[in-house]
């Protein structure tokens, strides 16, 4: 069986973490997570991470979290009553629609198409309507340097 290691220390990424087959490296402080490792660091599973990040926020992905809910109280409602879906009403109140947006913002889509072929995607050049584009942001430089192709 293949390992897979994610080179980040984005906290996003922690939910693909898998057993100690899918692994989390953090190049800088050399610390490699695995399951456990990221319970031990957030305190709820991997596969919780996207309900953890909608209560508690992240700033850099530009969503504040749920007023009043900190890291520890996150993990605490995410190991008594799992998903975000299946906390009683009580829980969350009226910020529960907002913690569901969150989430959705939080999970990372596995079911995007992407390509068949490695060779789909080789640079072709701009697209029809890229000129537009470059002449809108008031930029045509983005039109000529889109024409000389990738740098080798």
């Amino acid at each position: 069986m293949e390992k897979v290691c994610i080179w980040t220390p984005d906290k996003d990424l922690a939910q693909c973490v898998r057993d100690d087959r899918v692994v989390q490296v953090d190049r800088k402080s050399g610390k490699i997570r695995n399951e456990q490792e990221v319970r031990e660091k957030f305190g709820v599973l991997p596969v919780l991470i996207p309900d953890f990040l909608a209560l508690v926020g992240d700033a850099a992905d530009g969503y504040p979290g749920i007023p009043g809910i900190g890291k520890t109280t996150a993990a605490h409602l995410l190991n008594r009553h799992g998903a975000i879906e299946d906390f009683p009403p009580s829980v969350l109140g009226a910020n529960r629609d907002l913690a569901l947006l969150f989430k959705d913002l939080a999970t990372l889509r596995t079911d995007a198409p992407l390509f068949e072929d490695v060779d789909e995607l080789e640079w072709c050049g701009p697209g029809a309507d890229f000129a537009g584009i470059a002449e809108r942001f008031d930029d045509l430089r983005l039109l000529e340097r889109s024409l000389k192709g990738p740098v080798a």
